[in-house]
Parts: structure tokens; C-alpha cells; sequence
């Protein structure tokens, strides 16, 4: 009997799916939107994030994960389910096996809503895995030899920051400061300091166009539009990297303290191994213009940035699936 092997990153920002065989075939925002008068779901993904800050009294748009958990089990519950029917097929008469991903360090509660979710939106089999070991298998290290290989994934809700060694986590760190924390503190500066008020959206636009950890040898710059918090009136402003390098310096400075306080528990035999390897980083936040070399500059360990480092996780999952005798004893155990 052939089954559907697939790995989910359900992130707090987007989720993304792997499937044995064809690598990643999916990569849509986790958002819903929902009808006000008979609570159905009206879009998800991309068609839900496009109406964000646009819709009618009667729609409502939300973000069912929140800090890389669920804060909305049956809206989750109902977000899966439409992505598994997009891989599987509306009817397939195979349910698929799911390796999904949980934030190092997340509650047996919480793991067990995740695992509960996953049954229910349609897979025969759910396994969890810690995101920080799957981030790792989905860069391509070599997580099975006894040497220390440190991985910092920065997401859309959480950072991990996680040393590993023979399948399984020696150390890790798991702080609520990731992607989401720098848009809101752009939005937040942009509106103390222009008296501009900008949604999301275009606070993730401006991060992603303009937005560095440090000094750039060309300063960026960019159009913002908003809304005059004066006035009322919609307004149009320029804002320059370096503005944008104060708002978030904050959230970074959080990211960077979460990287040292592993290496600092780090056993000094792997610490060594770490050294000689560097830091990879992954998750979207990696993307961040200079964050592999703000990490070099603070902890003194080389970092870089993974190939393709959004893809890691939800890879490493959909990998881990494929070699679950062997990491079976290193996976959360939902009772």
C-alpha cells in the first residue's frame, strides 16, 4: 500500500510542505480568513494574506499559530486540512504519514494540540519533531556523527538556537523574538517617529527591501505609505536603512543573547566542534541583510546562512520521516 510521506513546517508566518519524492511543493502563508456570520472559512494562505487590513465588517483575517504555536486549535486545525487535501487530493484514499514541526522547548499541551491537529486534518500517522533538529537535517548536516553542530533558525514567531549531536539536541534555546517581532518594531518606530501608522504588510515590505543588521556600505532607502495619525489623510514618507536598523535593533539584540546563552551551555567537547564549523542560520529571518555576520561579530564563531534557509525545516521533517527508526528515540512522545 503506498503512502504519502510529507513533512509541515506550520510556522507561525507560513507554512510550508514537503513531500517525499518532489521536495517542496508547497509555500503559503498561514492566514485565514473567516466569515463573521456563519464562521466558515472563506480563503487561506496567499489569497487570505492578500486581505489582510482590507476586509469588510463581515471577514475576519487571522493568524491561527502564534509564537510558533497554536492559538486557535479548530481555525489550525481547518488550515491543515485545506493544505494536506492540496497535496493528497480532495479524496485521497490514502491518508499520508505526517512528520509536523513543534518550537524546541514547547509544553506537552502544546505538543499534543499540534499532534491532535494533525490527525484531524486527515494524516494515518502524525509524528512530532523538535524544529531546531529538523532545521539541522534540512541544511544537509551530518546530525548523526558525535561532533557539535550549532543551528539558529529565526522564523516568523520563534528563534531557536540549538547545539546537536548524534540525532538528537544537546542544548537549545527557544525565545518568542523572531521575524514577527521585528515588523511590529518597525511599525512601532515609524509611528512614534513620523506619526505614520502602516500595516503589517507593509512593515514586513519595508524590513524586507531596506531592513540590515548592520551598517550597510550603501544605505537603502524606500517610499512608505500610511496613514497621517494627524490628520487622518493617507501620506506618502521616505525612510532610510539606518532608521530601520534602530527600530529593530532591539529583537536582534534578543536573537543574538539567545545564540550566546547555548554556546555558553554548550560542553566545551562540542563547543570545539562548533568553532570549527560555524553557525548555520536558518528560517526567513536568516534572509535579513548582514544577520550571519552581526552573529560572527557577537558570539566570535563564524556563521553563515544555509542554502535555501526557509525551506530547512519543513525539508528536514519530510527527511526525518524517511529515517524515523533511527531518530525515533530523539522525537517528542505524545502521551
Amino acid at each position: 500500500m503506498f503512502t504519502k510521506q510529507i513533512g509541515i513546517d506550520l510556522g507561525t508566518a507560513n507554512v510550508l510542505v514537503y513531500v517525499k519524492g518532489s521536495g517542496i511543493v508547497l509555500q503559503e502563508p498561514s492566514v485565514v480568513a473567516i466569515s463573521n456570520t456563519d464562521n466558515t472559512i472563506v480563503a487561506v494562505g496567499n489569497e487570505a494574506r492578500a486581505m489582510l487590513g482590507r476586509t469588510p465588517g463581515s471577514i475576519t483575517v487571522v493568524r491561527p499559530m502564534r509564537d510558533g504555536v497554536i492559538a486557535d486549535y479548530v481555525i489550525t486545525e481547518a488550515m491543515l486540512r485545506y493544505f494536506i487535501q492540496r497535496v493528497c487530493g480532495r479524496f485521497g484514499l490514502f491518508k499520508p504519514d505526517v512528520m509536523i514541526c513543534v518550537p524546541a522547548g514547547v509544553t506537552s499541551v502544546e505538543q499534543r494540540a499540534v499532534h491532535d491537529a494533525t490527525l484531524q486534518a486527515g494524516a494515518r500517522n502524525a509524528y512530532l519533531i523538535e524544529e531546531p533538529l529538523a532545521a539541522a537535517i534540512g541544511a544537509k548536516i551530518p546530525i548523526h556523527q558525535p561532533s557539535g553542530n550549532m543551528v539558529v533558525g529565526i522564523g516568523g514567531g520563534t528563534t531557536e538556537a540549538a547545539v546537536i549531536s548524534l540525532n538528537g539536541i544537546v542544548v537549545s534555546n527557544s525565545v518568542r523574538v523572531a521575524g514577527n517581532r521585528l515588523d511590529d518594531a518597525i511599525a512601532a518606530y515609524i509611528k512614534r517617529k513620523y506619526n505614520l501608522m502602516v500595516g503589517e504588510r507593509m512593515a514586513e515590505e519595508i524590513k524586507i527591501q531596506i531592513g540590515s543588521a548592520l551598517p550597510l556600505d550603501e544605505e537603502l532607502s524606500m517610499e512608505v505609505r500610511g496613514r497621517d495619525q494627524v490628520g487622518g489623510l493617507p501620506k506618502t514618507i521616505v525612510v532610510r536603512s539606518t532608521e530601520i536598523r534602530e527600530a529593530i535593533g532591539e529583537p536582534l539584540q534578543a536573537i543574538v543573547t539567545a545564540a550566546r546563552s547555548v554556546l555558553e551551555q554548550t560542553p566545551p567537547e562540542l563547543a570545539s566542534d562548533v568553532i570549527d564549523k560555524g553557525i548555520v542560520l536558518t528560517g526567513g529571518g536568516a534572509l535579513l541583510r548582514m544577520m550571519d555576520r552581526l552573529l560572527t561579530l557577537e558570539t566570535g564563531v563564524p556563521a553563515y546562512v544555509a542554502e535555501n534557509p526557509m525551506a530547512c525545516v519543513a525539508m528536514g521533517a519530510g527527511l526525518a520521516l524517511e529515517r524515523i527508526d533511527v531518530l525515533r528515540r530523539n522525537l517528542p512522545v505524545v502521551d
